[in-house]
């Protein structure tokens, strides 16, 4: 799971930085398997996609449900800042709630029901599962039937929140913890592998989440965009 290049929201594309992300990323994927590439109809991943397809030499099938997970809306508690995407909340909002601790239960708190959270993860999750399936995982209760066991690799060109719905699917977590725990820099690359320790039946297990060491490696500054501010006195940086 790729997450796309320093964004330019307003235009749902990148900014230049963005476009030197890009670029270095291909230069990292050029030389790995990619045997199917999945990307995000958003411009700002398709974006991000291209130096690596053109590069090398493949197709993507371009695909609406790995859109990011913004398209519906909340009221989030605090009162300055209504009308907000689901996976932004204050942290002394968001761990009140035992919900949003359990993988089944956290689109029932109030807020998000209002907004029919439960079917807009499965808009992510049931066409996600069907991709999977088509390489030869099938989903069976929590873990995955293996098919036609193999060792493909697919590339998922998208956004950070989509991803954690569905790292958060495949592992049996909310996405609530991943969305607050865990941080997706500007084209960090996530790592999920299958694991079949017993015959037919298949776990996924993630290797590394959000590595930027091809931007290391080609001198180029972690984004700062997937952050909020390390200390609320540094005024130059995102509080919100």
């Amino acid at each position: 799971m790729i997450r796309h290049g320093d964004p330019d929201y307003e235009h749902d594309s990148l900014t230049e930085k963005g476009r030197r992300e890009a670029k270095l990323l291909a230069k990292r994927l050029k030389d790995e398997r990619i045997d199917a590439a999945y990307v995000s109809t958003m411009g700002r991943a398709m974006a991000t996609a291209e130096p690596t397809l053109k590069l090398k030499g493949m197709e993507a099938v371009y695909c609406d449900w790995l859109r990011e997970f913004c398209e519906r809306w909340i009221d989030r508690p605090d009162k300055d800042k209504p009308h907000n995407v689901c996976w932004d909340w204050l942290p002394e909002d968001w761990t009140k709630y035992d919900e949003f601790y359990r993988y089944d239960k956290w689109y029932d708190n109030p807020i998000m029901a209002v907004a029919d959270m439960k079917s807009y993860e499965e808009s992510v999750t049931v066409p996600f599962d069907k991709m999977l399936a088509e390489h030869g995982y099938v989903r069976d209760g929590r873990l995955y039937r293996a098919v036609r066991p193999n060792d493909d690799t697919i590339a998922l060109f998208c956004h950070f929140g989509v991803s954690c719905v569905m790292i958060g699917h495949l592992i049996g977590v909310s996405p609530m913890p991943l969305w607050h725990g865990f941080c997706g820099a500007p084209t960090s690359v996530t790592t999920i592998y299958t694991e079949e320790r017993r015959e037919g039946i298949a776990s996924f297990r993630t290797a590394c989440f959000g590595d930027t060491t091809h931007l290391h490696d080609g001198g180029e500054p972690v984004s700062f965009s997937a952050r909020f501010c390390e200390m609320y006195s540094k005024e130059d940086e995102r509080h919100d």
